[in-house]
């Protein structure tokens, strides 16, 4: 019989392929710590305010704040009270990125968050609820000549959510409100060197817009885009370890399927895994950076969510195999109930995912965090969803330790077994332990990476912008998926070892007298209906069904 390279594998060479597999988790580790950089930066925009001659104001003429063709700007609305210029004929102007500076498609998302500096004034306070009516324009350019070209435009609303913390007294009048940052913008891709932002505050006492506001004195914006640097350390890791999964896989598949019994579940399952994992390593993304593919975020966040399916189902099925008897096992559809739940949370990610990213494929500024009822639906969906996280890994211990306590049940029999026997099923098992325990530690950083995803995702949204996910975190724990079912893949494919009618049921002992003796290893009671991968999944079935 052959059985898998978990089971057949000297303890040497397992050592030795253990010790290579740390050195390249560590790797992983240290490459995002010491060669890539953070992953975003965040930069600081100051708009200008722009006076538009014409009284009808046109929003296919642009604005620049500064440069050759620069608009003619005021300081300040008393300044514009002064000379008669009424709101609707400014225009707040932001050129991104800074002077001297160029935009790049490493960058791959441009994310803008937006900012009001609100004077108090006595008889002009910020009404409960108040809405701010943006009419906002979003141009590019590939070169600092050449005209600008209309992007997207759009007429926007945000809530306003400031909080003055002095006493509302004429002594405390010009004191600056505290607003919380507002979602403004996201594009997928970043194809363009130079884009510019013309935003209207249009005033209309009659309809009641941008009435009720404070007195705005500026606008500030927030660019949030990703390091090119860590955009490439990311992308040379997609393609080195793209072969090395896909060539471990056909492997694989190769030496389950020259095996004379046909696959079982667990098998198929350690297949599909693999399947995602390659699905997820394509780098693709290298043909962002010469295609304006703004549906990219969105595609990856698909990928992503598939491959969590895929692995949260596999710990769920491969806990499962090594819990039931014969009779049960090798039947997908005995796992509904936990494999269910699971797909259900994936399906509502991506139906999350496709209300924000999927409307900001036609229109940029659009955010589900605008609204109040949106707001609280994103909140509670992070929320539930880290709480799902955390109850899916109590599940899944609560598996490991059903798994562990079948183990103890067969190794009570060990002692009326002869020495070798002993040795031979001991050393499985704590092979078998130690794969359990290291997927019990994958799982949980799994589930710590999904909830520090979620919460880095939304924080601009929640005010907070100091939070920063380092880059080790990243690539580690990527790299971390990569080398476990890299792991899976290769001890649980059939060994090359084949042993014949008399070797295959026990094993020789050489004596003090050089006389070899052979003593069986197998179990006394023998399933010999019970096929499988190891001979540990084999014994916990017996011992499920005895």
């Amino acid at each position: 019989m052959a059985g898998a390279i978990i089971e057949n594998m000297s303890t040497k060479k397992l050592v030795i392929v253990g010790v290579i597999l740390l050195l390249f988790q560590a790797f992983a580790f240290m490459v995002g710590g010491l060669i890539a950089p953070s992953p975003t930066t965040a930069v600081h925009y100051l708009a200008t305010k722009c006076v538009d001659k014409v009284k009808k104001p046109q929003q296919t003429k642009w604005f620049m704040p500064w440069g050759e063709k620069k608009c003619v700007n005021i300081q300040s609305f008393d300044e514009a009270m002064a000379k008669g210029i009424e709101a609707n004929n400014i225009v707040f102007a932001v050129h991104i990125p800074l002077p001297n500076k160029e935009m790049s498609p490493w960058f791959q998302f441009m994310l803008v968050i937006l900012q009001f500096d609100i004077a108090f004034k006595m008889y002009n306070q910020i009404a409960d609820g108040a809405l701010v009516h943006i009419d906002v324009g979003l141009a590019y350019r590939d070169d600092m000549n050449s005209e600008w070209t209309e992007m997207a435009h759009s007429l926007e609303q945000r809530k306003l959510s400031c909080n003055f913390t002095a006493t509302k007294t004429h002594e405390n009048e010009g004191r600056h409100y505290e607003c919380d940052l507002l979602p403004f913008m996201e594009v997928g891709s970043v194809a363009h060197k130079y884009y510019l932002l013309n935003i209207r505050l249009p005033v209309n006492e009659r309809k009641k817009i941008n009435v009720g506001i404070g007195e705005i004195k500026d606008i500030r914006l927030v660019g949030i885009h990703q390091n090119g640097g860590f955009t490439k350390v990311w992308f040379a890791m997609k393609t080195f370890l793209t072969p090395s999964i896909l060539i471990i896989m056909i492997w694989y598949w190769r030496r389950i399927t020259l095996m004379s019994r046909p696959p079982v579940l667990l098998e198929k399952v350690i297949l599909a895994l693999g399947i995602s994992m390659t699905f997820i390593n394509i780098p693709v993304e290298w043909f962002s950076v010469g295609f304006n593919w703004t549906w990219m975020l969105l595609f990856g966040d698909i990928r992503q969510g598939i491959f969590y399916s895929m692995l949260l189902s596999f710990w769920i099925i491969f806990c499962g195999e090594h819990l039931m008897d014969q009779t049960e096992r090798n039947r997908f559809s005995i796992y509904w109930k936990q494999v269910g739940p699971i797909v259900f949370g994936s399906f509502c990610l991506f139906i999350f995912d496709m209300c924000e990213r999927g409307v900001q494929l036609k229109n940029p500024f659009y955010s589900i965090w605008a609204s109040d009822i949106g707001t609280e639906l994103a909140m509670a969906f992070i929320i539930v969803a880290g709480i799902c996280a955390c109850l899916y890994f109590l599940f899944l211990c609560f598996m490991v330790f059903q798994v562990f306590r079948n183990i103890s049940g067969k190794r009570m029999s060990l002692p009326a077994m002869t020495k070798a026997r002993q040795l031979h099923y001991e050393g499985l098992i704590f092979r078998f332990k130690f794969l359990m325990l290291v997927t019990l530690a994958c799982a949980a950083l799994t589930v710590i990476f999904f909830i520090i995803s979620q919460v880095n995702e939304g924080h601009w949204h929640w005010g907070e912008h100091t939070v920063q996910v380092n880059s080790a975190f990243f690539t580690g724990i990527y790299g971390m998926w990569n080398l476990y079912v890299f792991a899976i893949m290769f001890l649980y494919a059939p060994s090359h070892k084949h042993y014949g009618d008399e070797q295959s049921s026990g094993q020789c002992i050489t004596g003090d007298a050089g006389v070899n003796s052979c003593e069986d290893i197998q179990p006394t009671t023998t399933i010999t209906h019970v096929d499988g991968p190891t001979e540990i999944y084999k014994m916990i079935g017996q011992e499920a069904q005895e």
